[in-house]
């Protein structure tokens, strides 16, 4: 399927339905202006170079638009990054993706003090110069019969490239993953088997486009089936969200974890009456997220798991099969398999092993990086590079990235088990990340940052009850506001350093 020729199938369908309202700008849009919109820019990316262009806009009806504006031209979108150093990640991405053309915001560029990057396209300046004789084109040309229609925009084959993507550099440099129409199309199919959806659901857009998770789930979701989209540009307005979910009677949220913590705060009972399925995923779902979730709403919060390579989604809890703690089971058409991290042989039941991942779902590879690739993808199968195990339900736990884990006198120690263990004991407005820093003596030790000062000692001694001695932290800091990514996950890269710094400096 390719994903720009469906979403013209479905806009010639549900042509006088709202396709997005864009809660930023206050716009209305139906499938059928959507449409017209997109042809408008299809015409405009043609001018540009072939192959990939940049995008740089936050979430709205603008950044939807112009990713398939991008598609029906011709060329492939490349999602720039613009939540901490936009103009850098636009070098970079210019750099990695040997491209110039990056259509982004001079709102945006004002919002978050970017400065002008040789080789950006303001929007701004490409719909002021649409003509009114190619407003008319676009108009009659989406009025044409679909096959007819479909002939005036780029066609293309499944296994072509649909979106350049980055990972999140929370461990290493961003590495750009190449995902196709296939592979997103899997995820869509593989999701679409597992949860109970229809034309009739409506849908928060909040998280960024430039992330898989959201660009699959806030984006290629709901337009495949002709939801109405609710776009809002900021994650983190926890109250206005909770306002745009309860005024515009939202039927499925999706986010981080760290955003249903503010979604959960600044709520009050009944403003997520109508939401069927809240879902989160791109890190651990804390037990007590979940409690108050369901003691405050009686919504039972759902957990996911997956990662860009995947497109994202490998496992999912859904109403229908919850099983609390665990990141679900695997979608239908997505094989899973645990291996024993040292010999490659498949873990028995709850046996802890690397996770391994095989379907249609899973990337081309990285751009520009066959070493990367071929070390990421041996015989079909994707290394997570994420440890967890299998019940016997056929449920998958997720413990941790294999980096996340270190070899203490000869013993695997989970920093995510010592950072759940510190998370139980902190009190709730202290917030920390266990990391590994070198040490002298042992190789390494672990470290605890946090946000406030606390008593050590008593800390200690309350988690030598549940954790051996190797695995309590050797030193505590305090990091006032821990550094997140985008997306809302812990950048635990630059924490380690941040550590590093203030160990150095006694």
């Amino acid at each position: 399927m390719l994903l720009h020729h469906h979403f013209v199938r479905i806009a010639k369908k549900f042509e006088n339905k709202t396709a997005i309202i864009d809660r930023t700008t206050g716009k209305n849009i139906s499938y059928g202006k959507a449409l017209i919109a997109s042809l408008i820019l299809a015409d405009k990316f043609r001018k540009f170079e072939e192959g990939f262009i940049g995008i740089m806009i936050p979430t709205s009806a603008g950044c939807a638009l112009s990713i398939l504006g991008v598609l029906m031209s011709g060329r492939t979108p490349v999602m720039v990054n613009y939540s901490t150093g936009a103009a850098q990640n636009c070098e970079y991405t210019q750099k990695k993706c040997a491209l110039r053309t990056i259509i982004t915001s001079k709102a945006l560029l004002e919002k978050i003090n970017c400065p002008r990057v040789p080789g950006m396209i303001f929007i701004e300046d490409i719909l002021a110069k649409v003509s009114i004789l190619g407003k008319i084109k676009a108009a009659l040309r989406a009025k044409l019969p679909v096959e007819r229609l479909l002939k005036k925009i780029h066609g293309g084959e499944e296994d072509d490239n649909v979106a350049v993507l980055f990972t999140s550099g929370s461990e290493k440099d961003p590495k750009a993953v190449l995902l196709t129409h296939r592979n997103i199309s899997a995820n869509l199919v593989g999701i679409s088997k597992v949860f109970d959806l229809s034309a009739e659901d409506i849908f928060l857009a909040n998280l960024p486009f430039f992330h898989v998770f959201g660009l699959t789930a806030n984006l290629w979701l709901p337009l495949y089936y002709g939801m109405t989209i609710v776009t809002y540009a900021n994650p983190l307005d926890f109250k206005n969200i909770c306002d745009i979910i309860r005024e515009e009677k939202i039927t499925f949220v999706v986010g981080t974890p760290i955003f249903m913590w503010g979604y959960l705060r600044k709520s009050a009972p009944g403003d997520f009456a109508t939401c069927r399925i809240m879902l989160t995923g791109a890190d651990k779902t804390p037990d007590s997220l979940r409690e108050e979730f369901l003691h405050k709403h009686n919504i039972a919060l759902l957990e996911g798991y997956g990662c860009t390579e995947a497109s994202p989604v490998i496992s999912v809890n859904s109403p229908a099969a919850n099983r609390v703690g665990s990141v679900g089971q695997p979608l239908p058409n997505v094989k899973v398999r645990v291996e024993n991290y040292e010999t490659g042989e498949e873990c028995g039941v709850g046996e802890i092993g690397k996770i391994l991942v095989k379907g249609e779902n899973i990337m081309k590879g990285y751009f520009d990086d066959f070493e990367a690739t071929t070390l990421s993808i041996r015989h079909g199968w994707y290394d997570t590079g994420d440890m967890g195990y299998h019940d016997a339900e056929g449920y998958l736990w997720h413990v941790g990235r294999l980096k996340r884990f270190m070899k203490i006198g000869g013993e695997m120690v989970s920093l995510i088990r010592v950072e759940n263990v510190l998370e139980h004991l902190l009190p709730e407005e202290i917030s920390c990340c266990v990391v590994e820093v070198p040490d002298s003596v042992r190789g390494a030790k672990i470290v605890a940052a946090i946000t406030q000062k606390i008593d050590e000692k008593m800390i200690l001694k309350k988690m030598s009850e549940e954790l051996p001695n190797i695995a309590l932290p050797k030193h505590f800091v305090v990091i006032e506001d821990l550094p997140k990514m985008g997306s809302g996950k812990i950048d635990f890269r630059r924490i380690t350093e941040m550590v590093r710094d203030m160990l150095q400096r006694g």
